[in-house]
């Protein structure tokens, strides 16, 4: 056995804990050890099944005396870089308007960019880095953020350039995804093809040139964007090599998901509206299911997604916070876990398989990311919880331990 620390195998050794690996299902290893080098997995397995004396093997070990262990939280969908807040509009919709309402009022979207576009790059950052930060004292390592509280080419830039910011600043992965299309500004509101005109000859050729993005969104909705101007931005996307999202079926269905899932878009998100038809579209392209249950409770929704039809199909479901300043104003993804179940009737190993691999396919990311598997990327959690379901169980308290992103121990605070 080995002799010093150069000859041992391993960087990091985590022991006595209760392995969830979220592959098939929770994946549960009682008693399990895992053991990490070079920010990867590299040995997942029963303490008795270790090769040798855990101090021989690794350079650092660490006794977590029968906690659980999780992969890292994926968000897979926020919104999280603006500016101001949606206050007023939260006690408007209390007193029976509704969203789409003050949409047409010039609410909504529309205040939001208006803030957006007058902040600087370093407070956006300084804004934002609080939320970021928020989310991963509820044990996330990955996150998407998009943009779209610009819809000018400086703005929607600025947003982008700040998440990537938002990354070097944080030990976290950042996903970031172009939203131009979240709505029509009210420069082109006489003229929505105009706009779209902008998006697919100007702003997805720059993003994809300058790297900006990983993937582009669109809101197709009937206060938003058509589905064949969706049709056109997703063409524009696959075209410059850009993967595809799309927010669907929230407030109607649209026929979004079903186009979505013919371009083989790796995640339709909201869906409350899903027909039959477009969740046998999305089982057969493959595309995940991004469900956002802090939304529907913000918004005090009715209409439920379509959960059984989606589990009886095998499409993958994923959770994300939706983080937004008009209809998703959360940071914990423990509470999402929760209302997932209370309000959509998930199980939790559904709500955290939703923050996990599933989350990772939605972005795109699973053969690196979102489970606990040899030679993935060593981002996980570690709770004072004796099974993963007391994540879900759990209203307003908050179990992490410790947060590891590569490897290494990450400073919460």
């Amino acid at each position: 056995m080995a002799k010093n620390m150069q000859e041992k195998f391993w960087d990091s050794l985590w022991t006595n804990a209760q392995i969830c690996t979220a592959e098939n299902g929770y994946g549960l290893i009682h008693a399990g050890a895992i053991a990490v080098k070079n920010g990867k997995f590299s040995w997942i397995g029963k303490m008795k099944e270790l090769p040798g004396n855990p101090h021989d093997l690794a350079i650092n070990v660490h006794d977590l005396c029968d906690k659980t262990i999780t992969p890292g939280f994926i968000d897979c969908h926020t919104h999280l870089i603006y500016g101001g807040n949606r206050a007023k509009e939260f006690e408007l919709r209390l007193q029976g308007v509704t969203y789409e309402e003050i949409a047409k009022q010039g609410g909504g979207i529309q205040s939001t960019v208006t803030a957006t576009r007058n902040m600087s790059h370093e407070e956006l950052l300084q804004q934002s880095l609080l939320r970021v930060k928020a989310l991963m004292q509820t044990g996330v390592t990955t996150i998407e953020i998009k943009s779209g509280y610009g819809l000018d080419w400086e703005t929607e830039a600025k947003i982008l350039q700040v998440a990537a910011m938002l990354e070097n600043d944080l030990p976290i992965t950042v996903k970031k995804t172009f939203l131009g299309a979240h709505s029509v500004p009210k420069e082109f509101k006489q003229d929505s093809d105009k706009y779209v005109d902008l998006i697919c000859e100007a702003m997805i050729p720059r993003i994809a040139k300058e790297k900006l993005a990983n993937a582009v969104d669109v809101f197709c909705e009937k206060i938003a964007f058509s589905l064949p101007q969706t049709k056109r931005i997703f063409a524009t996307a696959i075209q410059y090599g850009l993967a595809v999202k799309c927010h669907a079926e929230q407030l109607s269905d649209s026929g979004a998901a079903k186009l979505a899932a013919s371009f083989h878009a790796l995640s339709v998100d909201h869906l409350e509206y899903l027909s039959v038809e477009g969740v046998h579209a999305l089982a057969e392209s493959g595309t995940v299911a991004v469900l956002l249950p802090a939304a529907f409770y913000f918004l005090r929704e009715k209409k439920l997604p379509p959960i059984d039809l989606l589990r009886q199909l095998h499409v993958p479901m994923a959770l994300a916070s939706d983080c937004n300043p008009g209809t998703s104003p959360t940071t914990s993804m423990l509470l999402v876990l929760n209302m997932a179940c209370t309000l959509f009737s998930l199980t939790p190993e559904e709500a955290l398989l939703g923050v996990t691999i599933h989350a990772a396919k939605a972005l795109g990311i699973q053969q690196t990311h979102g489970s606990i598997s040899i030679d993935k990327t060593a981002d996980f959690a570690i709770w004072d919880v004796t099974h993963p379901a007391e994540l879900a169980y759990y209203v307003g308290y908050n179990p992490l331990c410790s947060l590891i992103k590569e490897g290494k121990f990450v400073n919460l605070f």
